[in-house]
């Protein structure tokens, strides 16, 4: 089934837009597709937030002050450093690191999705374009044939040859398809249009479609490589992971914390212009936590985010049963435009052969002017339905494609174009603040807390033919 449309009939030229010169430029330009990547960046925040918890937080202090009491005045004033260190958190900056983690993971599978729907959008204005411009020209060349026969059934009708009624019926058709073909530009206007909006330019010449690649053979197929790769499952599958830690976050509520503080200044009940009689003070604490009690905020807390944890679980369930349900409503849309497409070609090969024929037939007085104006229409009709039919079944295989998780700029921009990494816009921003010893606390954290488990990579075709869970 791979490769059954090859392409849609449209107009050609030596500078003529591709598709992937479409894609390319949507990719760069497309307003929807740069928020999505703005938001993404937001979420790549997050983990510095969290890995800031195992870091050291540093202040500086200065006071200084005057009393006045019964007449007397007194100077006091202080100037302090102080820091802190977390030497153990109960696992809970841990979990909150890699729910962060996790976050970032499903933002960049919405973005995939949100990639695919856009790429989705461009080629089906793609393909509105050309459909509607080969609709233009089929309605087109039917006016103009069917201008030559009101002429020539004019010419006949002076003669006596036609009466006025033949005459009428001709003109009946022809100014139908003035309408038709006025519909036609006006339509084919709205698809520029929606090219436009989606693409960034007005369209220009188009070349027909390319092949798209990597379509599946079977429906199991298509459902094995969905479950690995179709983002909105794996999206929320992140989703899950990231309720799962946050609830182990809540939970490590329960256990100790260990910090050191230092601090280091200068102090005294002196004159604040007079700092050589400040007393230095330089302390250093170990703090070991146990809570105790909380007035129950922890263990609703911990409630809360078990229910969110079944919730994020349901919503995985829910997008693997959609995955299931879109992939299968799009094979067999495959399969109906690739039969439709089939049938198409037929329709027109058969109604050319009688139009042929009942041409041949009118000049021997063997048809009537209405017979060959019929004939006429069911062939332009059948073109039209063909033109709608490649249509049809190139976008099914974008659709197909999209609810696999194989509709990407990678696959369908040949080269030339920088694709975005969202990888190495959260390599820029995830050292931010960082020091060498925060491994330490990383560490010990660790030894209690859940790690996120990452799925593997999208595959890059259709997996084996093998029995879906």
């Amino acid at each position: 089934m791979a490769g059954v449309v090859g392409g849609l009939a449209g107009a050609s030229a030596a500078q003529a837009e591709t598709l992937a010169d479409a894609i390319a430029l949507a990719y760069k330009t497309n307003p929807i597709l740069i928020n999505q990547r703005a938001q993404l960046r937001v979420t790549d925040e997050t983990y510095v937030q969290a890995r800031a918890g195992f870091r050291p937080q540093i202040s500086a202090q200065v006071d200084a002050s005057r009393q006045v009491s019964s007449g007397q005045t007194s100077d006091s004033g202080d100037a302090l450093l102080t820091a802190s260190q977390p030497i153990y958190t109960g696992g809970r900056v841990a979990s909150a690191v890699s729910a962060a983690e996790a976050d970032i993971l499903s933002g960049r599978e919405t973005l995939r999705s949100t990639e695919e729907t856009i790429l989705q959008q461009v080629i089906q204005a793609y393909a509105d374009v050309l459909r509607d411009q080969e609709g233009v020209a089929i309605r087109q060349n039917n006016l103009d044939a069917l201008k030559g026969q009101v002429d020539e059934v004019q010419a006949r009708q002076k003669v006596g040859d036609l009466t006025r009624t033949d005459l009428a019926q001709t003109q009946g058709y022809f100014f139908q398809a003035r309408v038709d073909l006025a519909s036609a530009k006006a339509q084919l206007e709205i698809s520029r249009a929606a090219y436009a909006a989606v693409v960034g330019q007005r369209p220009g010449a188009l070349e027909p479609t390319p092949t798209l690649p990597n379509l599946p053979t079977t429906l199991n197929q298509a459902l094995s490589t969905g479950e690995q790769g179709n983002p909105s499952l794996r999206s929320s599958q992140y989703a899950e992971q990231a309720a799962k830690l946050r609830t182990a976050e809540a939970r490590d509520q329960r256990l100790p914390n260990v910090s050191l503080r230092a601090q280091y200044g200068y102090t005294g009940p002196a004159s604040f212009f007079q700092p050589h009689v400040y007393a230095r003070d330089a302390t250093a604490t170990i703090t070991f936590t146990q809570p105790l009690f909380a007035g129950g905020v922890i263990d609703s807390q911990i409630r809360q985010q078990i229910e969110r944890q079944a919730s994020a679980r349901a919503q995985t369930d829910n997008a693997r049963r959609t995955m299931v349900q879109q992939i299968s409503q799009a094979w067999s849309a495959y399969l109906a435009a690739h039969e439709n497409m089939t049938n198409a070609d037929d329709e027109v090969q058969a109604n050319a052969v009688a139009y042929e024929g009942v041409q041949k037939e009118r000049r021997a007085d063997l048809r009537s002017t209405l017979e060959v104006l019929y004939i006429e229409q069911s062939l332009r009709q059948a073109e039209l339905a063909r033109a709608a039919a490649r249509h049809d079944a190139y976008l099914a295989q974008a659709g197909l494609l999209a609810s696999m998780g194989l509709l990407e700029a990678n696959r369908l921009i040949p080269g030339g174009v920088d694709l975005y990494d969202p990888s190495k816009a959260f390599d820029r921003v995830k050292l931010a603040g960082a020091v060498p010893w925060e491994i330490i606390p990383d560490a010990l954290d660790r030894v209690t807390s859940p790690g996120i488990k990452k799925l593997p990579p999208p595959p890059s075709a259709p997996v084996q033919d093998t029995p879906t869970r």
